[in-house]
């Protein structure tokens, strides 16, 4: 894996929604070496899905972003304004993209128990289905990466929140980049770099001043879900044994 072009580090975040994304692009985003995009694919996926009929905001997403995702690649492979630069990505905004890009950065594919994640998805989106939230993609990416020879890096939110100094030095150390203490902390409120969805979706993060304790759900699981959380475990539970931390 070529990682490192023209002296620069890509570092792509794969993640499924309602996980700890945008936290974990706070937390490069304190880095003076580190440039950060929020979800720079979503005008592609919306553009090309039904998920613009009802997610919200999605006509100002559509308008504030280029939703050519070929564009959208070449940016990203172009960009060279610091020495590292994070996307953060949902996986499921990838479609039908050729991928070969993938060669030559860090990937790093974020996990989060579908137990966890699918009621928190639900509040926002009241019926989703396997292809609103990324597990099923995640196992497609994970193919393409065996078949290319790719290794990528695997973050589970649990083990992150868990013990995020020692996962986070991991994630550096794999990326072969320096970590820094100020990647634990960062000031409330919102980011410049924060896409316009930020209001539908943000309020947590935007409260938080690092990675917030780890607290297991107590609230019962909808039983409408439980359909959908069987279709997603054996998803999550292939990645799991590769998460760091």
């Amino acid at each position: 894996m070529n990682s490192k072009n023209n002296n620069i580090t890509r570092i792509c975040l794969w993640s499924g929604p309602r996980n700890i994304s945008t936290a974990l692009m706070y937390s490069f985003a304190q880095r003076e070496d580190t440039l950060v995009f929020d979800e720079p694919l979503y005008g592609y996926y919306l553009k090309n899905t039904k998920a613009k009929e009802y997610h919200p905001g999605a006509k100002d997403i559509l308008d504030s972003l280029d939703n050519n995702g070929e564009n959208v690649v070449n940016k990203m492979m172009h960009e060279d304004r610091k020495p590292i630069l994070f996307f953060k990505n949902m996986t499921h905004h990838l479609l039908d993209l050729n991928r070969d890009f993938m060669k030559n950065v860090v990937n790093v594919i974020l996990t989060r128990h579908p137990k966890e994640m699918i009621p928190s998805f639900a509040k926002v989106i009241t019926n989703p289905t396997i292809q609103d939230i990324g597990y099923a993609d995640h196992s497609n990416l994970l193919d393409f990466f065996e078949k290319e020879a790719i290794t990528p890096i695997v973050l589970d939110s649990t083990k992150l929140l868990l013990n995020p100094d020692n996962t986070l030095r991991k994630l550096c150390e794999k990326a072969q980049i320096q970590f820094y203490d100020s990647m634990l902390q960062w000031q409330a409120g919102a980011r410049p770099e924060d896409g316009i969805w930020a209001k539908y979706w943000y309020d947590n993060v935007h409260k938080s001043t690092g990675f917030s304790k780890y607290k297991p759900k107590t609230e019962p699981f909808p039983e409408y879900l439980k359909p959908l959380l069987q279709e997603c475990l054996p998803h999550y539970n292939r990645l799991l044994p590769y998460a760091i931390g």
